[in-house]
């Protein structure tokens, strides 16, 4: 157990980095977008090629750890980081809009690597503590919250003629610092227990109710989080909120995002797992409702609050529902085929995002987000009936 312990603290801190990457770009990739771009309308374009790349990524991502193993793969995923983020500096600094959003596609490639993270910590840790290891490792995000924010802001200081560029130099600081920490990871292959005739076809894995909602519940609470905080940067600035204000706001939602993590396996063993997504699903439609009440800076960050928390029992959920669905020998085509639908969405919602809230306004954004998430809550409570009535033997 201990030296399970040394393995999650190692990946919640990697963890903890990739998120603060995401918080940095989260707080000014989009505003990068709109001061690039000729058409504004495309100002999160970047974002969204960046969830594409992700996309495309994660089942290339989890094939080449199961052969090459997870700190392997993990560190293929910073260089490519790297590279993404030195990009991005030379797209700043010349002002090139697309050059700047193929540098958030190679970003977006570093990212699909980081999505596994949380599967690596369930990989060491018995049965009993799965949730909790996943749930800690995700807690990593809390540094982000903090450290996020700070680097995004502080960063504008740091080239007095590039606005952002300093950003993206952090970026590559926290690639490079990812990089020697994985160096420490050791989480050895999974034993082949099982033969490949007695391993189930994908297709079966997932017509399973189980893997059904755990997907389902993956795919909202990740979709509609980003496609509700990919334009709030973009509502605050129309409403002539500050840049510092916006970064707070992102703050809070961070904090909500990842605080609860420190206690969410604990939860989820004490409530059932899928009373968790129910409660996640009843937060994020408390964040539509405070957003479509006002948009002044409270009601950004208090319903900002509740998407991250809402978030974070929906994902931290449906992920542990997911280790239910799979054996040892299935879980890395399982595991790429649920991401892989999970950044197909999110992607779309991103993408989505920017062009719904120029189109149209902010207020229709929130509209046609609640209709998803009350459907997810709805899938919940029939898998919930299904197994009072039937209960499911998932492996």
């Amino acid at each position: 157990m201990t030296s399970a312990k040394i393995q999650v603290t190692l990946l919640a801190l990697c963890q903890a980095l990739a998120m603060t990457t995401n918080t940095i770009l989260i707080t000014t990739a989009a505003l990068i977008g709109y001061a690039l771009a000729a058409d504004k309308a495309l100002a999160t374009l970047p974002l969204a090629v960046r969830q594409i790349a992700t996309m495309t990524a994660t089942i290339p991502a989890s094939l080449l750890m199961q052969r090459i193993g997870r700190r392997g793969g993990f560190l293929i995923g910073t260089l490519i980081g790297m590279a993404g983020a030195s990009v991005g500096i030379y797209s700043l600094a010349i002002a090139h809009f697309w050059l700047f959003t193929i540098a958030m596609g190679l970003l977006g490639i570093a990212n699909s690597f980081v999505g596994y993270y949380r599967f690596a910590a369930a990989d060491v840790a018995i049965d009993a503590w799965r949730s909790q290891a996943i749930s800690w490792v995700i807690a990593g995000g809390i540094i982000a919250a903090i450290l996020g924010p700070w680097l995004a802001t502080g960063s504008q200081g740091w080239f007095n003629s590039e606005l952002y560029i300093g950003a993206l130099v952090a970026v590559l600081g926290l690639q490079v610092l990812t990089s020697a920490l994985l160096l420490g990871l050791q989480i050895p292959p999974v034993a082949v227990v099982a033969t490949a005739q007695n391993a189930r076809p994908l297709g079966q894995i997932m017509r399973q109710p189980t893997f059904l909602v755990a997907t389902f519940g993956s795919m909202i609470s990740y979709g509609i989080m980003v496609f509700v905080m990919t334009a709030t940067p973009l509502a605050m600035s129309a409403e002539l909120h500050s840049f510092d204000q916006t970064a707070s706001v992102i703050q809070w939602h961070v904090l909500g995002m990842f605080g609860p993590s420190l206690v969410t396996g604990w939860l989820i063993q004490r409530f059932g797992v899928l009373t968790m997504i129910q409660a996640g699903a009843a937060l994020t439609l408390g964040c539509m409702a405070v957003n479509l009440a006002g948009t002044s800076f409270w009601h950004f960050a208090i319903a900002l609050l509740l998407l991250g928390l809402g978030w974070n029992f929906m994902y931290v959920g449906s992920t542990t529902l997911l280790t239910q669905t799979h054996t040892p020998t299935e879980k890395g085509k399982v595991q790429a085929a649920h991401d892989f639908l999970v950044f197909s969405f999110v992607a779309f919602a991103t993408l989505l995002s920017g062009r719904v809230f120029y189109r149209f306004d902010w207020a229709w954004l929130n509209h046609l987000s609640w209709p998803l998430v009350l459907l997810t809550l709805f899938t919940v409570i029939w898998l919930q009936q299904t197994q009072r009535r039937q209960p499911q033997q998932v492996r």
